[in-house]
C-alpha cells in the first residue's frame, strides 16, 4: 500500500429519517405493547438492524397469516398494498406505517387513479416498495424498470397518463426514465414533486462529490438494499472502483492495495456503528488519516404515530 493512506468519510451518510423512525416504531411497540411485536418484512434492509430488534422481541414475518389475530404488526419502510391493508383490517390487527415519504407515493397513485389517469412506476420488480405501490390500484398501473420497457410500454390512453417513481432509485437513472416517458407520452403527468426522498438524494449527491477524490469507494449496506447499491453504482458511474459491503468483515486488502484515498459511504438502513467497524478495518489495513467532507447536516425528523407517542407517554 502507498505510505499514507487517507479515509474520506461522505457527508451525509447512513441512517436517514425514515429509517430512524421505523426502528423507533417497533423499540416503543415493544416498550408499550410488549414482545412479540410483529414485522412484516424487514423493517429496513439492513441485516444487523433486523438481528438487533429481533433480539429485543421483534418477530419477522413474510405474511399477515403468521400473526395472531388482534396482534399488533408493524409495516416495513417500503409500504405495502391496499390488499396488505384489507387483510390486516379483517384480522383486526393493530398496524403501524413507517415511512411518510412511501405514504405519499401511495397517496399520489390513489389520487391519480381517482382522476381516471393510469400509472407508470419507475422502479425495480420484486422490490417491496415496488410491490407496496404498484397493489394501490387493482388496475391500470404499469412498472418500467428501463428506456427499453418505456419503449414496449403498451397503455390503453397515452392522453391520459401518469408517473411515479420509487423512492431509492438512482436519481440519474430516473431522469432519463422519465425523460423517455415524457418523448414517448408527452401529455405524461409527474408529482408535484421528486418522489425520490430527500436522503437517498443527499446521499447520491454526496457521494458525487466524494468519489472523484477517491481511488476506491466502499459502500456499508446490505445487498438487498435498493438505496446501498445505487450509491455504489454513482460512484462506478463516476470511474472508480466502488464495493458494498454488509460488514467491515467482509473487506478484503486486495480491493485497497494500491489506493492512497479510500472513500467511504453507508446506505440510509445502515448504522454508524458499522461505518465505525470499517473505519478500524481500514485503520488496520494500513489507513493512517481519517476525514469527514463537508456536506449537508440534515434536519428532518418524523413524529410517532399519536397513538404509539402517547401510550408511551403514560406508560
Amino acid at each position: 500500500m502507498p505510505e499514507t493512506i487517507e479515509v474520506v468519510l461522505a457527508k451525509p451518510r447512513g441512517f436517514c429519517a425514515g429509517v430512524d423512525r421505523a426502528i423507533a416504531i417497533v423499540e416503543r411497540a415493544l416498550e408499550v405493547h410488549g414482545a412479540p411485536i410483529y414485522v412484516r418484512h424487514e423493517i429496513v434492509h439492513n441485516k444487523f438492524v433486523v438481528e438487533d430488534l429481533r433480539a429485543k422481541g421483534a418477530v419477522f414475518v413474510e405474511e399477515l397469516s403468521e400473526v395472531p389475530a388482534g396482534g399488533t404488526v408493524i409495516f416495513s419502510a417500503h409500504g405495502v398494498s391496499l390488499a396488505v391493508r384489507a387483510e390486516a383490517a379483517r384480522r383486526d390487527l393493530r398496524v403501524f406505517d413507517t415511512c411518510p415519504l412511501v405514504t405519499k407515493v401511495h397517496a399520489e397513485v390513489a389520487k391519480m387513479r381517482l382522476q381516471g389517469r393510469e400509472v407508470v412506476m419507475i422502479g425495480h420488480e420484486g422490490h417491496p416498495e415496488a410491490e407496496g405501490t404498484m397493489g394501490q390500484s387493482e388496475a391500470g398501473m404499469y412498472l418500467v424498470e428501463s428506456e427499453a420497457d418505456v419503449e414496449r410500454l403498451a397503455v390503453r390512453n397515452p392522453g391520459n397518463l401518469a408517473y411515479v417513481t420509487q423512492t431509492t432509485l438512482s436519481m440519474d437513472d430516473a431522469s432519463r426514465i422519465v425523460a423517455a416517458l415524457r418523448e414517448r407520452f408527452p401529455a405524461i403527468q409527474g408529482p408535484k414533486k421528486d418522489d425520490i426522498c430527500y436522503a437517498t438524494q443527499n446521499r447520491q449527491d454526496a457521494v458525487k462529490f466524494m468519489a472523484p477524490r477517491c481511488d476506491v469507494v466502499i459502500v456499508v449496506g446490505s445487498p438487498n438494499s435498493s438505496n446501498s447499491n445505487r450509491l455504489r453504482e454513482v460512484a462506478e458511474n463516476l470511474g472508480r472502483k466502488a464495493y458494498l459491503v454488509d460488514r467491515a468483515e467482509e473487506i478484503r486488502p486486495e480491493w485497497i492495495a494500491q489506493a492512497r484515498t479510500i472513500g467511504v459511504t453507508a446506505g440510509a438502513s445502515a448504522p454508524e456503528v458499522l461505518v465505525k467497524d470499517v473505519i478500524a478495518t481500514l485503520q488496520r489495513l494500513g489507513a493512517s488519516r481519517v476525514r469527514e467532507l463537508e456536506g449537508i447536516t440534515e434536519s428532518v425528523t418524523f413524529p410517532l404515530p399519536r397513538s404509539i407517542a402517547k401510550s408511551s407517554a403514560g406508560s
